[in-house]
């Protein structure tokens, strides 16, 4: 456990790591390249590692260097694995079994009991109707899974992603290695869009040629292969918002050194729900500086940046008036049920904060100490921790299940008190 102090920022620039979700993209689609593929300022956090461990065990040759990693694309072509563990990494787990169809024999993938009940079946039901064997053992629609690989012909799918997008994004990474390319069809959702984007990126910065219409019709034609090469991630938006809010709520400058107005990561809108709240945001090429100032509610539908909700559900804690939060429905199935966490902690501090069907109703005002349970949620952690640059007594327990996504976040934190 660990006790947060208050504290005046006056002005501070920090750095964060490389992106998650681009990291667990670009590693991926450089182990299917066909060729070495420079992979630079990756995000080194559990889930990412996760990653990586599975694709060499499939079967990926990678070299560790001090600044950067190299990975040697197999063309496609990857080694079944009795079981690959992926502890409590989503990401990790949907975009992995679509890869799992890539592989010559059965494959399993598991987790954590946490894991265990994180739905997949939308994903397993896709990959069968491309005539790739997959099922959840249990019967539950969530891992530990079974794909049978190898026959991987495409044809036409159609797509569930009202729970999560990275169905989607399993699907089209794996696209390029069909014999006659692959058609999906989204019949709901997808939630999270600007992460269906991100893909979309990292494919085509890889060569790969994807035609869409809009969200709701994918083609990928097949026969293709991710062209080897230096890639660079840029620096994690979802971990910049943490600063960013921490300049909200006490009214301080923190500047973010490596993200660009232009990012796509969808995050990055965050900032103008903070600046419609009252902060001033100055964007730069080299960087993004928020000035906190006199907070009042919004209305939010955040949908396309869910990850971003426990932040602003924190910031929404001290400003004037009630901040509505919608359409985040699929924040239940997280590493926890994240709209439920956030209300119960932020309840404990003395806000006014309740659930609604598809989101968050936070009443702001004056939040007092508490010991704050993190449920093994990476996101719960931080959010939370500005807090306590505000309030006394913030006490965040379990901290470092923030290894997760950001593993050296306290270092980078304490800088925020000079």
């Amino acid at each position: 456990m660990i006790e947060i102090k208050p504290q005046n920022i006056i002005n501070t620039t920090v750095t964060v790591p490389g992106s998650k979700s681009y990291t667990h993209r670009i590693l991926i689609a450089s182990a299917l390249s066909d060729g070495p593929c420079t992979v630079r300022n990756m995000l080194r956090s559990e889930d990412t590692l996760l990653t990586l461990a599975t694709l060499k065990q499939m079967g990926v040759r990678a070299e560790e260097k001090e600044d950067r990693l190299i990975l040697h694309g197999t063309g496609g072509r990857l080694s079944a694995c009795d079981e690959i563990y992926l502890a409590n990494s989503g990401t990790s787990m949907r975009l992995l079994t679509a890869v799992a169809a890539l592989a010559e024999g059965t494959t399993v993938l598991t987790g954590t009991e946490r894991m265990q009940e994180r739905p997949i079946s939308d994903l397993l039901d896709a990959l069968n109707q491309m005539d790739v064997p997959a099922r959840s053992l249990t019967g539950s629609g969530c891992p530990p899974v079974e794909v049978r690989g190898g026959n991987l012909n495409g044809g036409s799918v159609a797509l569930k992603c009202g729970i999560s997008s990275q169905y989607l994004s399993g699907m089209l990474l794996i696209a390029p290695y069909t014999r006659n390319g692959l058609e999906i069809k989204i019949v709901e959702g997808p939630v999270s869009k600007p992460y269906v984007d991100m893909t979309v990126e990292v494919m085509q910065r890889l060569g790969v040629t994807v035609e869409r219409s809009e969200y709701d019709l994918f083609f990928v034609p097949g026969n293709q292969l991710y062209r080897a090469g230096d890639y660079t991630v840029e620096a994690d938006v979802s971990n910049a918002s943490y600063f960013w809010a921490a300049a909200a709520v006490t009214g301080g400058t923190v500047r973010v050194r490596g993200i660009s107005a232009d990012s796509g990561q969808g995050d990055i809108r965050l900032l103008d729900c903070l600046e419609r709240m009252g902060c001033r945001v100055i964007r730069e090429k080299s960087g993004i500086t928020v000035i906190g100032g006199p907070l009042s509610a919004i209305d939010a539908d955040m949908a396309d940046m869910p990850d971003m909700v426990p932040t602003l559900a924190v910031v929404a804690a001290f400003a004037e008036g009630t901040t509505e939060i919608r359409n985040v429905a699929h924040l239940k199935a997280k590493e926890c049920d994240r709209l439920a966490a956030v209300a119960t902690e932020l309840s404990k501090m003395g806000i006014d904060a309740r659930c609604t069907e598809s989101g968050l109703i936070i009443t702001g005002g004056k939040p007092h100490g508490a010991e704050i349970d993190t449920y093994d949620d990476h996101r719960i952690a931080m959010c939370f921790s500005v807090a306590g640059l505000k309030v006394s007594d913030i006490f965040i327990k379990d901290e470092m299940c923030v290894k997760k996504s950001f593993p050296n976040y306290w270092e980078v934190f304490e800088t925020l008190y000079g």
